[in-house]
């Protein structure tokens, strides 16, 4: 990569990054383009130079912000391994993602997004769902190895991480509550890792 293509990408790195801050301070329409700029230390022009307006920088800090709280979440499945250790280790990724506060922060800004322009959120979660999550990934691998259940391995993992979210996620979303502290988090993993793999564990296959 040449020198200009390396600035080129820091300038868009720091746009997203100043965009981000703006969007959990100040929320979608309050914050401006000029703010953006601003706080990224470049012109507006350059803004126009790398997404067409504000509603495309927004979504493209949104699929930044999931992607790399996906990215975190892949725990290559391991036959060798019990499956109750592999899927704590992996709720425990996931609790981490979401004990961030300005993944919360801008998660509320997205849903509430969402409910004002809908169509606004569907495209950003159309394109979310071009990618299949880590704990789809591994739950399909559990499911070829004979240890999981057969069936559709996206509603296995929405189930298993809906666990998580009613305690970590959305009371922090919608009612702004404290990040859980620790032992709270272990507490609710263990529970959650127990009711799913009593449901979807192959008999003997749960340990």
């Amino acid at each position: 990569m040449d020198l200009p293509s390396r600035l080129t990408d820091r300038k868009r790195q720091a746009i997203l990054k100043a965009a981000a801050e703006q969007f959990r301070a100040h929320g979608f329409e309050a914050t401006s383009v000029d703010k953006i700029a601003a706080a990224a230390g470049v012109s507006k022009r350059t803004i126009y130079n790398h997404f067409p307006g504000k509603e495309e920088l927004f979504a493209e800090t949104l699929v930044q912000l999931f992607q790399s709280g996906a990215a975190a979440l892949e725990l290559v499945y391991q036959s060798g391994r019990g499956l109750r250790e592999q899927l704590t280790e992996l709720l425990a990724l996931k609790m981490r993602t979401l004990a961030d506060r300005d993944f919360i922060d801008l998660a509320r800004v997205a849903i509430a997004e969402a409910i004002h322009a809908p169509e606004r959120a569907r495209a950003v979660f159309a394109r979310l769902g071009e990618r299949e999550e880590g704990p789809t990934v591994w739950i399909r691998a559990a499911q070829a190895d004979g240890k999981l259940k057969p069936g559709d391995p996206a509603f296995a993992s929405t189930v298993l991480q809906g666990q998580l979210k009613t305690f970590a996620f959305w009371p922090q979303v919608t009612l702004g509550a404290a990040p859980l502290p620790a032992d709270e988090q272990a507490r609710v993993i263990d529970a959650s890792v127990a009711m799913f793999l009593a449901y979807f564990a192959v008999e003997g296959a749960g340990a």
